[in-house]
């Protein structure tokens, strides 16, 4: 008969025990009491605080007032510009002082380093508002006619006031330019964007770099290459179509290189989820990949037609001035927004001038409504629907509702009779 004898076991003191002396050096998890760790005051990243407000007011009143008495009293210094850049350089020097008296290093570099980031969006921001600002003030004398929007320079003079000619035709011809040069440049640049995510390869890596290069081509450049490719040996004049080729060489690399680094930015996951279920690779591209990056994409689109709808100098090589109204972009010369502004601003007549003014004051909020269009068609986040594209599911919702209510009925009455003659079922 054997005798089965129950282990020893250990009390809580022995187990400490072990635990001090043999488990030492192991890895053994520790986890602190609440009192040993000191809780610090929770900080606010997003609000600022009664000190953070004075800390900033009294920075930037020492700073101007410090770089007041530098340049009206104690050095020779002047200048608009010169005061600005003294005076934020004192500012965040003032700024790093009052936030030390208060805070630990950490909470200092935070500070300072969001101080800078503010101050650089507003620099941005502000330089935005001068340019528009600036254009607007300088073109109110043209903007308030009507004939300024329906009319031609065509039986305008330099002489002319301003209730005489208009900008019509450069406007037509911007519109067809930029119109010929999308319809080229969107599917051959989001093509070239998908083949080098896509397939990738020596070829691939080849075709980034050109592109890479291509964003530093000069615009003279592309208007030479248009020039002598096009209007030398096939057209023999120029036109608003050689003017949108130029354009299309411009926003080419441009949308290239932004899908390119949209398109990267799709998970790979959902690819490999699309593949899962037996999709075919350029199913997965057209219905998973670029919907997914749809907003990225439209704003490649925008940052290339920002590019091509501002260029003058391959558009002066390539398309000609003229005074007359021409929708044919195949014959004659066209003129566009940014070269019409050249040749009005050139002049040294005031009213020209002001044209000059009004003409990119038009082109402005011609750029920011596209750029609208733009947003709106594309701005929408993956899987977020439009309210026509709700109410069309829903709709389809209770109608397969109503037509799976008709069919369980009959279904279920199917089932019983297959129960009760299982015989006529195997049949």
């Amino acid at each position: 008969m054997t005798t089965v004898l129950d282990p020893p076991t250990l009390s809580d003191t022995d187990v400490a025990t072990d635990n001090d002396t043999s488990l030492i050096g192991s890895s053994i998890t520790h986890l602190p009491s609440p009192g040993e760790t000191p809780v610090g005051p929770r900080r606010s990243l997003r609000k600022a605080t009664l000190d953070d407000k004075f800390n900033i007011v009294g920075a930037l009143v020492a700073s101007v007032a410090l770089t007041s008495l530098l340049f009206g009293w104690f050095t020779p210094l002047i200048g608009g510009v010169g005061y600005v850049v003294v005076a934020f350089v004192l500012f965040v020097g003032f700024y790093i002082i009052l936030v030390a008296l208060r805070a630990d290093r950490q909470e200092v570099k935070d500070r300072v380093m969001t101080a800078l980031m503010v101050s650089a969006g507003v620099i941005l921001f502000g330089a935005l508002i001068f340019v528009v600002g600036y254009t607007l003030i300088r073109g109110k004398d043209a903007l308030p006619h009507l004939n300024f929007f329906t009319q031609t320079m065509e039986l305008a003079g330099p002489l002319d006031p301003l209730s005489i000619g208009g900008i019509l035709h450069a406007i037509v011809g911007s519109l067809i330019q930029i119109t010929i040069a999308l319809s080229i440049t969107i599917p051959l640049g989001i093509t070239t964007a998908v083949f080098l995510n896509e397939i990738g390869g020596r070829f691939a890596r080849f075709v980034r770099t050109i592109a890479d290069a291509m964003t530093a081509l000069p615009s003279i450049v592309a208007g030479l290459f248009v020039y002598a490719a096009i209007i030398q040996l096939i057209t023999h004049q120029r036109s608003g179509f050689a003017a949108a080729m130029a354009i299309t060489v411009m926003m080419l690399p441009i949308v290239i290189r932004a899908a390119d680094v949209v398109l990267r930015l799709v998970p790979g996951n959902l690819r490999e989820a699309s593949y899962a279920l037996g999709s075919t690779r350029w199913s997965t591209v057209w219905n998973v990949v670029l919907p997914t990056a749809r907003s990225g994409l439209v704003t490649a689109v925008i940052l290339g037609t920002a590019r091509g709808i501002g260029e003058t100098s391959p558009v002066l090589l390539t398309s000609g001035i003229t005074s007359v109204m021409n929708f044919n972009p195949f014959s004659g010369p066209m003129i566009s927004l940014p070269l019409q502004v050249f040749d009005f601003v050139k002049s040294p007549e005031p009213n020209m001038i002001a044209r000059g003014f009004g003409t990119a004051a038009v082109l402005l909020l011609l750029v920011v409504a596209l750029f609208t269009v733009a947003r709106i068609i594309g701005g929408r986040g993956p899987g977020q629907l439009s309210d026509s594209q709700r109410r069309r599911l829903a709709a389809a919702s209770l109608e397969d509702l109503a037509r799976m209510s008709r069919t369980t009925p009959n279904r279920d009455a199917t089932d019983v009779d297959h129960a009760a003659n299982p015989e006529e079922t195997s049949r």
